[in-house]
């Protein structure tokens, strides 16, 4: 008893002498708390009492607190500190930091593993119970919490992983979810089979899917508030030969309405769609494959363009982001609800700037040429590889080729490409043969590109590239930023259609219009450090260089 109460008042003055002195701020941001260091204290304890683990030397334990003058925690700390027979040493950290190492208590296998044990210990104790129907089966396994854990916690990972999409595909002997993170997909949790078919289900009750619907294709939406934000989750489902395969795409909207300069869209391409913005009327068409950024650039635009005095009608599919002031329509092909039937109905909701998802046939393309014609501006993408092939690609829909001069502003192109990570990147010498490469590539710049580049390059070419570290979870990259190419309607291009409308004859205009190429957007943002090299050359497919 003596050599405890020695103990207790040896603490009360440790932690009182703490408290009289000045206590220290620390950083978290990138730093990852070793897992036997967060099991001194538990995730309850943290968050009831908001002071964390962070390092453990010998016998003393580094804490971070929110409050370090909260006597509620100083008392907790103090019982703690006698119980697990360490020392405290407490450092003030902030709300962000506080909420990351809460974080990394729950590790995505971790929690699905804990949510598993609670659903095969279910599974033993209903075995005693009596026999459930057939056809009740389905409804009460969808309804375990165990279940709805795995999935909510799978839906919590991949926005805090800052996947674009997460993929749950049924296996012979497995499942396998893996997100989509800068455009790459990841195996990120491998789940039982027998779990396949309830993961499946609850998705499917989220999204108001038919469950009892395996044969065809669905498609829905739901959303859900993860870390005080609602993010929208767009669902669609497929029958494959070991079950249905999940895709979600992840929408949050405060990631999606993004401005210009962040897309990555600087130099020649934004003056020039900058230019047809302000425009009265007429089209500016984003073109490139899909996943390239396309939408995301044109709700930007939207942004610009969405003031009090106008009407602005979208017709989208599906509608990724809910933008306050547009009025956004979702089409429905199925029931003949589609861009073409849409777009007849939208000119006569007195429009001023009318966004359609994309051109995807005559009629469409025939309409939106109009719409321009009749004095509204309009918003659309189509599927060509490069800005110079939007002419072409228009005039093979059925568009008279007569028309495309008076309605045609701007013809665009990008590409997303993997953003380098800002705490690891490094600039190296680049080999003789890539410098040379990078070399000829400068003199082919158009001169605005160059001004734009000098900077960069004054002391020398280099190149960047980022091995990895904590920052980044170990890839190298981190977001990522799209690589444009644009150009606008000029009499020389009005001659050129009614001429001869070749590729090889727009792209001269192009070049004489001073159009930095994607591939040379590519280059100037590779030796500014935004990308590497090796990146862009595989954006826009350049396998005649070996690097």
């Amino acid at each position: 008893m003596p050599n405890n109460a020695a103990n207790i008042n040896q603490q009360n003055k440790y932690v009182s002498e703490n408290a009289q002195s000045k206590v220290p701020l620390v950083d978290l941001v990138g730093r990852l708390i070793a897992p036997n260091v967060l099991k001194e204290i538990s995730e309850e304890t943290a968050n009831f009492y908001q002071f964390v683990p962070l390092e453990k030397k010998g016998s003393i334990l580094e804490i971070g607190m929110l409050d370090p003058d909260d006597i509620k925690a100083r008392e907790a700390l103090k019982f703690l500190s006698l119980r697990r027979k360490w020392k405290p040493k407490i450092f003030q950290i902030s709300q962000a930091d506080f909420k990351e190492v809460i974080r990394q208590y729950r590790s995505l296998k971790g929690e699905v593993e804990t949510a598993l044990k609670e659903l095969e210990t279910k599974s033993i104790e209903e075995k005693t119970e009596e026999i459930v129907r057939p056809e009740e089966a389905l409804e009460q396994v969808t309804a375990e919490a165990p279940i709805t854990k795995i999935v909510a916690v799978v839906l919590k990972h991949a926005q805090e992983g800052r996947a674009s999409d997460i993929h749950i595909e049924g296996q012979e002997d497995k499942v396998k979810v893996r997100f989509r993170v800068d455009g790459v997909l990841h195996t990120s949790l491998l789940l039982p089979k027998e779990v396949h078919s309830s993961v499946v289900s609850r998705i499917k009750i989220l999204s108001n899917l038919k469950i009892d619907e395996q044969r065809i294709p669905q498609d829905g939406r739901f959303h859900s508030i993860i870390d005080n934000k609602k993010i929208d989750f767009r669902v669609s489902s497929l029958p494959t030969s070991f079950g249905e395969k999940i895709v979600m795409r992840l929408l949050d909207p405060t990631t999606g309405m993004v401005t210009l300069d962040k897309l990555g869209l600087t130099g020649r391409s934004f003056e020039v769609i900058n230019t047809g913005m302000k425009k009265p009327f007429g089209m500016i068409l984003m073109t490139g494959p899909t996943g390239s950024g396309k939408t995301t650039t044109l709700y930007a635009i939207l942004n610009i363009l969405n003031k009090e005095g106008v009407n602005i009608i979208s017709l989208e599919d599906p509608i990724e982001y809910f933008i306050e002031g547009v009025n956004q329509s979702q089409i429905k092909p199925e029931i003949g609800y589609t861009f073409a039937s849409g777009l007849r109905s939208i000119l006569r909701q007195d429009p001023d700037i009318i966004m359609v998802g994309e051109i995807r046939d005559n009629e469409t393309a025939s309409l939106a040429v109009h719409a321009a014609l009749t004095g509204h501006i309009v918003l659309s993408t189509l599927h060509t590889n490069n800005a110079i092939g939007v002419i072409p690609r228009l005039i093979d829909m059925g568009v008279e080729p007569f028309l495309l001069p008076a309605s045609l502003n701007i013809m665009a192109a990008q590409r997303l490409v993997r953003r380098l990570c800002n705490e690891c990147k490094k600039a190296v010498e680049p080999v003789p043969k890539v410098k040379e490469m990078i070399e000829k590539e400068i003199q082919h710049l158009p001169e605005s590109s160059k001004k734009e580049l000098q900077k960069y390059i004054a002391d020398g070419i280099k190149i960047w590239q980022a091995p990895g570290c904590k920052y980044c979870a170990e890839k190298g990259t981190k977001g990522r930023i799209a690589i444009f190419e644009a150009f606008s309607m000029s009499k020389q291009i009005e001659r050129i259609i009614a001429e001869d409308p070749s590729e090889s004859k727009i792209e001269e205009e192009a070049t004489r219009q001073e159009m930095a190429t994607m591939r040379q957007d590519g280059i100037v943002k590779a030796l500014q450090g935004l990308v590497s090299l090796e990146e862009i050359l595989r954006a826009v497919e350049a396998e005649e260089e070996e690097l």
